[in-house]
């Protein structure tokens, strides 16, 4: 009876099969579904579309105008004079904080919770709040690091007669920040590494450590690496916690330059901050035409190349240890 139910099933599934190659029959639902999401597709891609060639548009005269002397200029009262080299050096220590604080405190959880954890309620409540706290409004967590980071620890400065509205704690703030996320994607990343791979290991007396170090994290790495850099992007663009921790709106005195020895002076860190975001959130509020539309444009720019630098590195290292992997 179960011989002639399988044969038959067989048989069904390899008429259908048949039918769906000739055109004798067609899915309509499966082609208004197709047709749905090309839609969504091409609408989503207008629209990006639209912003693109409107941030370019507005953007480009001023690289033209002046090019190197924007990159490289201090923030100023003159939107013909204005620069963003002490946003960007903001920015560079942000990601810097986040490479340090968030990725490997991250990608450490994310092992521990696949590989080592017990498969208990309490492992289910840690990874349920991990996702949750994905979810939480940046301008949340801002208001965590100005109450921690700030106010309990100083802003790290380590002295009293100082602001503690420091560099440091802002990038102690958006580590935090994107930790879900690199706890959660590093934890998919693991999740698909076939399951033979350690069987296979432990069958040759392998332990759990050296099954993790040559099995497991080389499989996983493109995808660990793609959701960090990915995590660290997502960072340098985010505003709202950078204002809630203290970032200037209006000018600093000191910082300016894309010199190497300015960029990676770690002195930055226990100094008031300002970062691309916070700038293009500032000049977009002021009155002038200048600063509203043609700057506020060149520093979106100058974020979305850092943002593409991001994703390409990005794609080059995943491709890279895909082929170390398959060689």
């Amino acid at each position: 009876m179960a011989l002639t139910t399988i044969s038959s099933s067989t048989g069904a599934v390899r008429g259908s099969v048949e039918r769906a190659l000739r055109g004798a029959r067609v899915d309509v639902r499966g082609r208004l579904f197709e047709a749905a999401l090309l839609a969504c597709l091409l609408l989503s891609m207008l629209v990006l579309g639209v912003l693109l060639h409107t941030v370019v548009t507005d953007g480009m005269p001023v690289y033209t105008e002046r090019g190197w002397e924007f990159l490289d200029g201090a923030l100023s009262s003159s939107a013909s004079r204005a620069g963003i080299s002490q946003g960007i050096v903001g920015s560079f220590w942000i990601a810097a904080g986040v490479v340090v604080l968030a990725v490997p405190v991250g990608v450490g959880a994310a092992i521990y919770l696949e590989e080592y954890a017990p498969r208990n309620r309490l492992t289910a409540f840690i990874e349920l709040n991990v996702r949750n706290l994905a979810g939480v409004p940046s301008v949340v967590y801002g208001l965590l690091g100005l109450a921690i980071f700030v106010e309990a620890l100083g802003g790290f400065s380590g002295q009293s007669d100082v602001d503690r509205r420091t560099l440091a704690a802002a990038a102690a703030t958006l580590a935090v920040l994107v930790l879900p996320i690199v706890v959660i994607t590093t934890a998919e990343a693991i999740r698909a590494v076939p399951r033979s791979l350690r069987e296979g290991a432990y069958g040759v007396g392998a332990t759990r450590w050296e099954v993790v170090r040559t099995q497991v994290l080389p499989y996983a790495a493109p995808g660990i690496l793609t959701g960090c850099l990915l995590s660290i992007a997502r960072a340098v663009g985010e505003a709202a916690p950078l204002i809630v921790v203290g970032a200037v709106t209006g000018f600093l005195s000191r910082g300016a330059g894309l010199s190497v020895s300015n960029v990676v002076d770690p002195g930055h860190l226990t100094e008031r901050f300002v970062a691309l975001p916070t700038i293009v959130s500032h000049w977009a509020k002021l009155p002038e035409e200048e600063f509203k539309v043609a700057n506020s444009s060149a520093a979106i720019l100058a974020m979305l190349a850092f943002v593409l630098l991001v994703n390409t590195l990005a794609i080059v290292l995943r491709n890279r240890v895909e082929r170390k992997r398959s060689t």
